[in-house]
């Protein structure tokens, strides 16, 4: 065993963010175990091999494995190439008067847990067919959700079977910093009848921004424009979310943004709303419950995206995204509001409000009740101007 201690103190962050453990490993080792120790403020935790990322636990763990066919969720399994590894530590909150801290090294073999089973499958709610063209449909669905690979509480098992329950089609699944769940997906979702789609959760403490599909480990400690350049599905988080708002200055927007993050809670208030309408037409919306755990006071699916495909795939969710065919709405039931070519679409919105950027209102007056559409954000609210559905 190694050890390495020290004291983080705030000029130390002020300088760099990460910090960069050199560790050897040697030939023929059958597995590492760091251990992290330090009793307050906030540091992340992360590992590079010789040959680039084997995982990202953040602020969620303070000790990870990997072996050569287990690794702690979060961390990559596979051979062990000898030579210098890097434990890394993201500065995060380090107190005014120091942060100690000690990191040990454990060589050796590893004996991994067993594999959970699978939970038992709840009944789906009856579909919910909504207007669509020949040949096409609507899914339900989460683009912003977490699991044990970073800082969630359930398998993607769990929270396969909890979008069952909530009668959703598709969930992104967007761990923190890391694509050690991607192996995972498409056998669960087969399992649980659910689209899971790949993702990961950029995350800086300027900013966080989801990347969706299988493209591999997106470098968090690149430039943000970086990200927006190699990423084409990028998707700016909760840009008006308080410590976690968007603060980089870009080039180039990416392609989509979360308006309506679980956060947006009095949907009276217009920030997201008018962050949305200066960002321009071309903005595509989407939203996310950002669930990590079941007691916490939401579910997928609130908000939900609706994503209209021609093919009930990832491949057909990620096209949807990339052609802007996306709906927002507080749940899946409720009222929901539809672009389907030169109409926009009001389902089960009576008594509300069409509203768009240019200030004009109209009233929904039945269950499915269609109107001219023109360019840009359009919304359902009701008479105190709570928002309850959109699209673009």
């Amino acid at each position: 065993m190694s050890v390495q201690s020290g004291v983080f103190t705030p000029a130390d962050r002020a300088e760099a963010s990460y910090r960069y453990l050199p560790v050897d490993v040697p030939p023929g080792c059958a597995g590492v175990t760091i251990e992290l120790e330090y009793e307050r403020g906030v540091l992340d935790l992360g590992c590079f091999g010789p040959a680039g990322f084997r995982g990202w636990s953040g602020g969620a763990r303070r000790q990870f494995s990997i072996t050569a066919d287990w690794a702690t969720p979060g961390y990559l399994p596979g051979e062990l190439e000898a030579g210098e590894w890097q434990v890394v530590l993201g500065l995060h909150r380090v107190p005014v008067d120091g942060l100690p801290w000690r990191v040990s090294v454990v060589p050796g073999r590893v004996s991994p847990p067993a594999d959970p089973l699978p939970p038992p499958l709840p009944e789906r709610p009856p579909a919910r067919p909504l207007p669509a063209p020949a040949g096409m449909r609507w899914l339900a669905g989460d683009l912003h959700t977490h699991t044990v690979h970073s800082d969630g509480s359930l398998t993607v098992d769990e929270l396969a079977a909890l979008a069952v329950g909530q009668g959703l089609d598709f969930l992104a699944v967007t761990d923190h910093n890391t694509v050690s769940h991607h192996s995972c997906l498409p056998a669960a979702g087969l399992r649980a009848g659910v689209v899971l789609v790949p993702g990961q959760e950029v995350t800086t403490h300027r900013g966080h921004a989801n990347a969706f599909g299988d493209i591999g480990w997106v470098d968090f400690r690149a430039p943000a424009d970086q990200w927006v350049e190699g990423v084409e599905l990028l998707s700016i988080n909760h840009p008006l979310a308080a410590d976690c708002s968007w603060r980089y200055p870009l080039e180039r927007r990416p392609a989509l943004a979360e308006i309506w993050h679980w956060t947006w809670l009095d949907r009276r208030w217009g920030g997201p709303m008018a962050w949305w309408q200066a960002a321009g037409p071309a903005l595509v919306p989407v939203g996310g419950s950002d669930f990590h755990r079941p007691e916490q006071d939401r579910l997928p699916g609130e908000p939900t995206t609706w994503v209209l495909v021609s093919q009930h795939d990832v491949d057909g969710v990620l096209d949807g995204l990339r052609a802007g065919r996306t709906a927002l709405s507080a749940r899946r039931a409720g009222p929901v509001l539809l672009r389907l070519g030169d109409e926009l679409v009001a389902v089960d919105a009576e008594g509300l409000l069409l509203a768009g950027a240019t200030g004009r209102r109209r009233l929904v007056c039945s269950a499915v009740e269609a109107f001219p559409a023109s360019p840009g954000p359009h919304w359902l609210e009701d008479g105190t101007t709570a928002v309850h559905a959109l699209c673009g």
